[in-house]
């Protein structure tokens, strides 16, 4: 098989049909950058969800000079005796494995830690305003909360009962639906990229179809006939994919610079990126190559 041949009968294929080509790498490119941010928002998704779990806690807030329960209005700032008690309750239950007392300044300081990147609500917020608490870690933040809720709920000296995990899930449902709404349209847009790829080598089969007969009648194989279309499918999928590769390093920019707007950074490491490179350079030499298989089984048929 002579390599000059078929590269030769490729660019003759491509430059017949330079308008199908241009629209075939556009659509992988942009089904492919799809795909690629959905699987890097995936992976955004579980990096986060993975620090903020570790960091879930129930915070008991206790009562200050700011109440907000009618119990603190009335009994007024919680006693040491009082805070002794909740510490207590609190460790004698199976569900918590570790406590932690958090008095005004530490708290005040934890939230200046937290919120460093939000100068205007640290300005806004004074030291008085965030209570003193503890925090309480669970054996299993989601299944457990309720319990311990419901154990240290009402008792002297406790303002109210914070539990993050239920603000997280909101965050997460939200999250996930983002990022499925994406993989839809990138799956809506792979069906798109094999209708035209499978036109595109129709079209270009149909063209050559003299040639293709001529090497039949001398004794070609049907993998030497089908080898140029086959290679025409992939090199176009492979110039959408590069292209691709580009989108999805403005995508994983992007994603990383939203995160200056959370108070726990995460960003995506270079390894992520190169997964999902390798992805979908996979996926779109699969969807060009396959779908130019199928459609020559059909179409060269001589």
């Amino acid at each position: 098989m002579r390599a000059q041949f078929v590269f030769s009968e490729v660019w003759v294929g491509l430059r017949r049909n330079l308008t199908m080509t241009v629209a075939l790498v556009v659509v992988v490119a942009i089904s492919l950058s799809l795909l690629g941010t959905g699987l890097l928002f995936v992976k955004q998704v579980d990096h986060t969800r993975a620090l903020w779990q570790s960091r879930v806690q129930l915070s008991v807030y206790l009562c200050s000079n700011t109440p907000l329960s009618s119990q603190c209005v009335k009994n007024g700032p919680a006693t040491a005796a009082q805070i002794a008690q909740v510490r207590q309750t609190l460790e004698q239950l199976p569900q918590v494995t570790h406590v932690t007392f958090l008095t005004h300044a530490q708290a005040y300081a934890q939230f200046k830690q937290e919120f460093r990147n939000e100068p205007v609500m640290i300005s806004n917020v004074p030291a008085g305003d965030i209570p003193a608490s503890f925090q309480v870690k669970l054996k299993n933040a989601q299944a457990d909360a309720a319990n311990v809720t419901a154990a240290v709920t009402g008792m002297p000296g406790v303002d109210s009962v914070n539990d993050d995990s239920a603000i997280l899930n909101n965050f997460y449902r939200l999250l996930g639906g983002a990022r499925d709404a994406v993989i839809v349209v990138a799956i809506i847009l792979i069906v798109a990229a094999i209708l035209l790829v499978a036109n595109t080598i129709r079209l270009s089969a149909f063209n050559r179809r003299r040639e293709t007969a001529i090497m039949r009648l001398v004794g070609a194989s049907n993998f030497y006939v089908q080898l140029p279309f086959l290679v025409e499918g992939m090199i176009a999928g492979l110039f959408g994919w590069l292209v691709a590769v580009g989108l999805l390093i403005g995508a994983r920019t992007g994603l990383d610079g939203l995160q200056q707007y959370f108070p726990f950074p995460v960003q995506l490491s270079l390894a992520d990126l190169l997964e999902v490179v390798l992805i979908t350079m996979l996926i779109g030499l699969l969807l060009c190559g396959t779908t130019s298989f199928l459609t020559l089984r059909r179409y060269l048929r001589v």
